[in-house]
């Protein structure tokens, strides 16, 4: 069963085999799943992906299609679903290929079912974790933008690894102006620690890499 009794998982099978779409289809709603199918991957792009956890069963090989090419059509797209690759006849450049681009497991078909829900178990939790991170990074720049320019500045200087004397030199502040500014930063950017300003810093990219630390 899906380890999330609240928000069952939203598995997508991409298959152009209908006997093996109906065989997953089955499976997966006997273990609690949700389950959408296509046997066109083009009908797949053109579908409005879940807002609940989820992720993609695709075959490799789709008539005239390569699945591979759908994975790298998903990339392009940032659509941000985990990727399973199924495969009948594939080879290890092809499971290169679709690891490198981000798939999360290649199932040689037939695999069974117990390799399939830990595909799938571990792609829902990779689909959870993302969204989380993703939610951290949205308020994260909802609170970077309330900080005043100045505020922003210290921000920028302080996760360089500035002291507190150095950033005032910089800005040609006091040193008390620079604490009172920096517990406004932590304030507003809802951080207990220093430590974790500084990952903030890092997800929103507004690390200087031209300010160095240097001595006074």
């Amino acid at each position: 069963m899906t380890s999330d009794t609240t928000m069952p998982g939203h598995i997508l099978i991409v298959d152009d085999d209908a006997g093996i779409r109906n065989s997953l289809d089955s499976l997966l709603r006997a273990e609690g799943f949700v389950v959408s199918s296509f046997s066109d991957p083009l009908m797949f792009l053109e579908a409005d992906l879940p807002k609940t956890p989820c992720c993609l069963l695709l075959d490799v090989k789709l008539g005239n299609i390569n699945g591979l090419d759908i994975q790298d059509e998903i990339n392009r797209a940032d659509l941000g679903i985990p990727v399973i690759m199924m495969t009948g006849h594939g080879t290890m450049p092809m499971a290169v290929r679709g690891m490198k681009a981000g798939a999360i497991d290649f199932l040689a078909k037939p695999f069974s079912h117990e390799a399939l829900l830990q595909a799938i178990n571990e792609a829902l939790i990779l689909w959870k974790t993302n969204k989380a991170q993703e939610q951290v990074a949205l308020e994260a720049k909802r609170n970077f933008a309330a900080l005043s320019s100045r505020e922003k500045e210290v921000m920028g200087l302080a996760i360089a690894g500035l002291l507190n004397k150095q950033i005032a030199d910089h800005l040609s502040l006091s040193i008390v102006s620079i604490k009172i500014y920096r517990a406004s930063v932590m304030k507003k950017m809802k951080t207990r620690s220093f430590a974790d300003l500084v990952r903030l810093g890092e997800l929103l990219g507004i690390r200087d890499p031209s300010i160095k630390r240097y001595r006074s």
